[in-house]
């Protein structure tokens, strides 16, 4: 990848999310005229101008169904993709992303206990599956470290293994319990968007932009400890408190949307790596790019997941998955490229 000849400014930087941003823009618009019953432009345009009947057939597709599920849609590609964006840089790998470290499946073991424990959707489940993130983080940190320097290869396999396992005991939950809920959330664990409300938006859209804010923040920092600790710490970087501060915003995140949209895979792999290709690899333009284009590919890939087999359909995390798999061994083919050992 040629390094730009140009200085990177604020101007850049706003430029380039700005277009990204438009880019989701396009990406949903066209996201809610598909679906088992096609809506047309005209149709899509005089509802959003407030014109027709807000509870006939057509404004109940858009406003009930579609608008909440393509926003939510949205937010977890945003949260997902900048996860990946901040365990690539602190752990320098390239394969490192929440779901392949377990830190999704972690999220998924405390939002099945608190509906367990008789928890609502709310606030408990939420706030249970952020500590089951932080319990999977704990455990990464315990299990795949060398005096608080993270090991990266021991931590992606500690990940891996953290996965598995949280994954079999959500499973025997499920197998096991009496409680009708539990049983319908086989689909919620492959990525359910179809429960989406405007209710969870109220939490995550502000939690995900605060996130991005926060890792933005450190932008510097990460670039600096991507290139190496050492080099960094030279530079008066405290690795340590901003690896700890990235680490658990990207739990808060991964958490949340763990609980409202399930298992979803492969987003922070992917994405992260193609703006990383187009963009380059200053997290101070990475940060954004990635996070919009998250945004635009689960949306596009939710949106798969509803027309490919209409009129039924297909969790999410299977369309990321039957892409991101193939993505994953590339990488894993391909780690010994310049990024790999910057």
């Amino acid at each position: 990848m040629k390094k730009s000849t140009h200085p990177l400014t604020a101007r850049n930087v706003l430029g380039l999310t700005l277009a990204m941003g438009l880019l989701l823009g396009c990406v949903m618009a066209g996201s809610l005229g598909l679906g088992t019953a096609d809506l047309s432009v005209t149709e899509i345009l005089g509802r959003l101008a407030g014109r027709g009947a807000g509870e006939d057939s057509v404004g109940l597709i858009l406003f009930r169904i579609r608008l909440p599920r393509i926003l939510l849609a949205a937010v977890a590609g945003f949260s997902l993709s900048l996860g990946g964006v901040a365990f690539q840089a602190i752990l320098r790998n390239p394969l490192a992303d929440p779901f392949i470290l377990g830190v999704s499946s972690g999220g998924a073991f405390g939002a099945v206990l608190g509906i367990l424990m008789g928890f609502g959707f709310s606030v408990g489940v939420p706030v249970m599956a952020f500590g089951g993130s932080l319990l999977t983080l704990g455990l990464l940190m315990a299990l795949g470290t060398r005096r608080m320097g993270m090991e990266s290869a021991t931590v992606l396999l500690t990940g891996v293994i953290i996965n598995a396992f949280f994954t079999a005991v959500i499973m025997f939950f499920i197998t096991t319990t009496t409680d009708s809920r539990l049983h319908s959330m086989l689909f919620w664990l492959y990525g359910d968007l179809g429960q989406s409300r405007y209710s969870h938006l109220v939490v995550s859209g502000p939690l995900a932009l605060g996130g991005c804010a926060v890792l933005y923040a450190f932008s510097r920092h990460l670039n600096l400890i991507t290139a190496g600790e050492e080099a960094a710490r030279q530079v008066g970087v405290e690795v340590r408190r901003t690896k700890l501060v990235c680490l658990i915003t990207v739990s808060l995140l991964v958490g949340l949307v763990v609980s409202f949209s399930g298992l979803i895979g492969f987003v922070g792999l992917i994405v992260p790596h193609l703006a990383r290709m187009v963009f380059g690899a200053d997290h101070r333009v990475l940060i954004p790019t990635a996070a919009f284009g998250g945004a635009a590919f689960l949306v596009a890939a939710d949106t798969l997941a509803r027309v490919l087999i209409s009129p039924s359909e297909l969790p999410v995390g299977v369309i990321t998955a039957f892409l991101g798999a193939p993505f994953f061994i590339y990488l894993l083919k391909t780690r010994g490229s310049r990024w790999g050992r910057s």
